[in-house]
């Protein structure tokens, strides 16, 4: 009779297992990012929105031009760690797979990425360039979500990563299929560019949402621990207010006073304009769905951080990029964010096993690039 081994659940990939450079690259680059966000891609932004106040407060201006210089600032170093971050992660999946399988497409497409961003600095990308660096993003997403799917049994993880390639794979098919045509001289209109802007904004708002559904457990009212219960009704609680006010607050605004409901209009509209540059979203669904998306994101993200968990940041630089992939350094950013996702995963092992390998852990010397990804 043959006696088996119990199995348990651990994950692999959190942030303390790797080594003291990957580390602290990936936390400074969630950190400096989200600051580029704020400062850069937001807020200097709103400056534009500011010029009858410029005319009377002559403090504006040079605030508004220092914050965009420190953000332009804060964007070259989110670009140089993005090198050193993708670069280590590079060598370690070669150092624990070999290069075999997705290594095979994965590895070359990135180090094309890192050689096509260096030398569109030297040279500026004309249409070909553009068309030929959105494509092979494209891939580079498309075989790290395989591999993420492959990995994922839970349909929640699955649907989540499959709405978010297909939303940010709408943005960018728009982007090349749209560079092609103009770099071609046609007249004609590129197919079902409009209809992939629009849908693949809808999937990257829902596969906000669906973060929750994948990795934000623990607000469950059924549970029996009476933290988690607490938790839970202030989450929800809040969710279903900041949602139900945000969609009949124009109509309410409207009923009680039209004057005040006009400027909030604009106001709303000035808002929307900002996000649409700064992280390419139109807003042309209802805007309590965007802060739905938000608030189950911020959530998550933060609870997953708490944890000392990769896909915390890895969720982190994938929706701080934003769904406008303007520059090199967000589509470098979602790269990075798609590949810290699939480190992080289940893996089953013997309880009998399990203190061997945590003994021969403890007891072996970090290498220069740590961990395995």
């Amino acid at each position: 009779m043959i006696a088996t081994n119990p199995t348990i659940d651990r994950i692999t990939g959190k942030i303390g297992d790797q080594s003291l450079l990957f580390q602290y690259t990936v936390k400074l680059i969630l950190i400096v990012s989200f600051s580029e966000l704020i400062l850069y891609r937001l807020v200097s932004r709103l400056g534009m929105h500011l010029s009858k106040l410029a005319q009377e407060h002559e403090w504006i201006v040079p605030t508004f031009t220092a914050l965009t210089q420190i953000g332009q600032w804060l964007l070259n170093v989110v670009a140089i760690l993005l090198f050193l971050a993708l670069g280590v992660a590079g060598i370690n999946r070669i150092a624990s797979r070999g290069f075999t399988g997705m290594n095979l497409i994965i590895i070359p497409c990135v180090a094309l990425l890192l050689i096509l961003t260096v030398g569109f600095l030297l040279i500026p990308p004309a249409f070909l360039g553009s068309a030929i660096y959105n494509f092979v993003a494209l891939v580079v997403l498309i075989c790290l979500m395989v591999e993420y799917l492959s990995t994922h049994t839970e349909w929640s993880q699955r649907a989540m990563g499959i709405t978010y390639l297909l939303g940010i794979g709408g943005w960018l098919y728009y982007q090349i299929v749209s560079t092609i045509y103009s770099f071609v001289g046609t007249v004609a209109a590129p197919p079902f560019v409009y209809e992939a802007h629009r849908g693949g904004e809808a999937l990257l708002v829902l596969s906000s949402i669906l973060v929750m559904w994948a990795y934000g457990r623990g607000v469950s009212f059924r549970t029996r621990n009476q933290r988690q219960r607490r938790r839970a009704i202030w989450f929800w609680a809040t969710s279903v207010s900041v949602f139900t006010v945000m969609l009949f607050l124009d109509y309410l605004l409207k009923r009680y006073d039209p004057g005040m409901a006009e400027n909030i209009r604009k106001a709303a509209d000035g808002i929307g304009w900002i996000f649409q540059f700064g992280m390419g979203y139109t807003f042309f669904l209802p805007f309590a769905i965007y802060m739905t998306g938000l608030l189950c994101w911020s959530y998550t993200v933060i609870k997953l951080l708490t944890m000392g968990r990769l896909a915390g940041y890895g969720l982190g630089l994938m929706f701080i990029a934003g769904y406008a992939l303007l520059y090199s350094n967000l589509t470098l950013m979602v790269v990075l964010g798609a590949m810290l996702l699939t480190m992080d995963r289940h893996r089953r092992d013997s309880t009998d096993s399990a203190p061997a390998a945590n003994a021969s852990m403890a007891g072996r010397q970090d290498s220069l690039v740590g961990g395995h990804i």
